[in-house]
C-alpha cells in the first residue's frame, strides 16, 4: 500500500514558483503511476498532471500544461510538481495520489491512495 504525503504549499505571487513534493510510503510506490489533482474552494477536485510508473510518459490538464512539471524519483520515493508562471486561478488544495495501474491515467476513480493535500495561494 502506498500513502502519500504532500508538502511544498504555500502563498506566492502571481507569477511566481512553487515545487509541491509528494512522499509515498510502502514498497510499491515506484509499481503505479503517480498524479496530481487540485480543488479549488467551491469547486470539485480536478486531475492536473499524471506521471507513468517509471517516469517516461507525462501528462497534464490545458489549464497547467507549459507551466507545470511532473517528475518523480523512485529512488526517494517521491513525485514532484513543479509550478511555474503561477497564476491567482491556480490557488487550491493540492493532492498527490497513487493509481492502481502503471501507466498514467486521468481518472480520478483510477487513483486509491490520496494524501491530505497542500494548500496553494496565489496572490494578485
Amino acid at each position: 500500500q502506498v500513502q502519500p504525503v504532500e508538502s511544498g504549499g504555500g502563498l506566492v505571487q502571481a507569477g511566481g514558483s512553487l515545487r509541491l513534493s509528494c512522499a509515498a510510503s510502502g514498497r510499491a510506490f515506484s509499481s503505479y503511476a503517480m498524479g496530481w489533482f487540485r480543488q479549488a474552494p467551491g469547486k470539485e477536485r480536478v486531475f492536473i498532471a499524471a506521471i507513468n510508473w517509471v517516469g517516461t510518459a507525462t501528462y497534464y490538464a490545458d489549464s497547467v500544461k507549459g507551466r507545470f512539471t511532473i517528475s518523480r524519483d523512485n529512488a526517494q520515493n517521491t513525485v514532484y510538481l513543479q509550478m511555474n508562471s503561477l497564476k491567482p486561478e491556480d490557488t487550491a488544495v493540492y493532492y498527490c495520489a497513487a493509481a492502481t495501474t502503471r501507466g498514467l491515467t486521468v481518472q480520478t476513480n483510477d487513483y486509491q491512495h490520496w494524501g491530505q493535500g497542500t494548500q496553494v495561494t496565489v496572490s494578485s
